[in-house]
Parts: structure tokens; sequence; C-alpha cells
């Protein structure tokens, strides 16, 4: 979830979250310690790296790594 902050006289904790989820298709390995943030598609046969922190969909068929994660390697066509 993500805290909305758009009212400065209410303390953050108060104001509303937006929720919207995250997605994690078939076949992939996540690296123990990654983070993935709300709103994220990882597509399948993907590799998250150990301690990476996921801020954009990772396409299909790829390897992911670094803060914020960055294409390291695409391991063929999703198509």
């Amino acid at each position: 979830v993500d805290h909305c902050y758009d009212d400065s006289d209410t303390p953050i904790s108060q104001q509303p979250i937006i929720t919207r989820g995250i997605v994690i298709e078939d076949d992939v390995w996540i690296g123990g310690g990654a983070i993935v943030l709300d709103g994220v598609r990882i597509g399948r046969h993907s590799v998250v790296a150990a301690g990476a922190v996921v801020a954009r969909d990772v396409p299909p068929f790829s390897v992911v790594g670094g803060v914020p994660a960055k294409m390291i390697k695409q391991l063929r066509s999703s198509e």
C-alpha cells in the first residue's frame, strides 16, 4: 500500500491509503531481501536479484537487479 499525504494538517498515518496490488506471474524467482513495490507486475519466467528494489514492471523472461531494479539480461523474447 501507499499512504496519501495531500493534507498537511493530518498525520500521514491517518490519511487514506492506495492499494493497487502486486502481480507475480508463473515461474518467477525472487531473491532474498528483494522488495517489490505496490502496483508492480513481474512477468513470467523472470528473476529478481537478491536485495533488489522493484519499482517498475518487469517484462517476461527478464533478469533484474539493483536499487532501483534495472534490466540485467533479457533471457529470450517474451513472444
